[in-house]
C-alpha cells in the first residue's frame, strides 16, 4: 500500500463526500495516473477481444458507432478542462449485452448489443456517446474513487495501484470497468450531469438532442420486459430522469439549431 493511499485512509474520517476528488488524488488517483491506468486496461481489453474474436472493426454497426465517435470527439476536446490531453480511443465488442462505458482519458467501450437490440439511430448512438464522454471529461471516475475511499476505506483501490493483474475473472472488459470505476453505478447527481453534458455535446456535433429522450424511452421499454440490461443497471433510467432531460432540452436544442452541421 503506497504512502498516498495511507494518507487518504488516515484522512477518511474527517473529509466529507464533497471532497471526493481531493480524496481520490490523495489516494494517488490524480488525472495523469488514472489516464495511464485506463490506457493499460483498455489495451488489455482490446488484446483479449482480438484474441477471442469479439473485437468488431468492420461491421456496419461498428462503422456507425465509429463515425459518431469521430464526429463527437472534436467537440468533446473543446470541453476538456482536466489539464491533460485525451487520447480518445474506441473499442466495439461483439456482444448482445446492452452496455457502453468509458474510462479516464477517453477510452470508450461499446457493445454491439446496445445498438442492435435497441435499433438505435445515429443520433441515439450520439446520445449514449455524449453521455459517456461527459463522464470522462468531468472525471466522474475520480469522484467515484474518492467516494469509495471515504465509504469503504479504499478497498479495491489499493489493489489497482499495487499493479494487480487485470482479468482475474477471465474477462478483461468487465474487470477493466470495475477497476477504474466505470460500468458501475455513479451517483444520481453525476448521472444527471452526464445526461446534461451529453445533450450539449451531441447538439454541438449536429445531432438532434431530442434523440436522447427516445433513447431512454427505448431503454425503459426494454427494461420493462425484464431484460435486466447492464446499461440500465449502471445508468439508472426512470421517468424522473427523462423529465430532467426534457427540462434541459431547450438549451441543447438552441445549440443544435445554431450548429452549421446537421447529421
Amino acid at each position: 500500500m503506497n504512502n498516498k493511499l495511507l494518507m487518504a485512509l488516515s484522512a477518511a474520517a474527517v473529509i466529507t463526500v464533497s471532497g471526493c476528488t481531493t480524496m481520490a488524488e490523495m489516494a494517488g488517483a490524480d488525472t495523469a495516473s488514472l489516464n495511464v491506468m485506463a490506457t493499460e486496461g483498455f489495451n488489455k481489453t482490446v488484446q483479449e477481444a482480438r484474441g477471442n474474436k469479439t473485437l468488431d472493426t468492420s461491421s456496419a454497426t461498428y462503422r456507425r458507432i465509429n463515425t459518431v465517435f469521430n464526429n463527437l470527439r472534436p467537440y468533446a476536446d473543446q470541453l476538456n478542462q482536466t489539464g491533460e490531453k485525451f487520447d480518445w480511443q474506441l473499442a466495439v465488442l461483439k456482444s448482445d449485452t446492452v452496455n457502453a462505458y468509458v474510462a479516464p482519458g477517453g477510452k470508450v467501450v461499446f457493445y454491439t448489443g446496445i445498438v442492435n437490440k435497441l435499433n438505435l439511430t445515429d443520433a441515439e448512438i450520439a446520445a449514449v456517446m455524449g453521455h459517456e464522454m461527459t463522464h470522462a471529461l468531468e472525471e466522474h471516475s475520480k469522484s467515484k474513487i474518492g467516494a469509495q475511499a471515504l465509504t469503504n476505506m479504499a478497498i479495491g483501490i489499493g489493489k489497482s495501484y499495487a499493479g494487480a493483474s487485470i482479468g482475474d475473472l477471465g474477462s478483461a472488459a468487465l474487470d477493466f470497468g470495475a477497476q477504474v470505476g466505470v460500468g458501475l453505478p455513479y451517483s444520481r447527481n453525476l448521472e444527471s450531469r452526464a445526461d446534461q453534458g451529453g445533450l450539449m455535446i451531441m447538439a454541438r456535433a449536429g445531432y438532434n438532442p431530442q434523440a436522447a429522450i427516445s433513447l431512454w424511452e427505448k431503454m425503459n421499454k426494454l427494461d420493462g420486459g425484464g431484460s435486466g440490461t447492464s446499461f440500465l443497471s449502471t445508468h439508472p433510467s426512470n421517468t424522473q430522469r427523462i423529465e430532467a432531460m426534457r427540462k434541459n432540452l431547450a438549451a441543447a436544442q438552441t445549440v443544435y439549431n445554431q450548429s452549421s452541421v446537421k447529421r
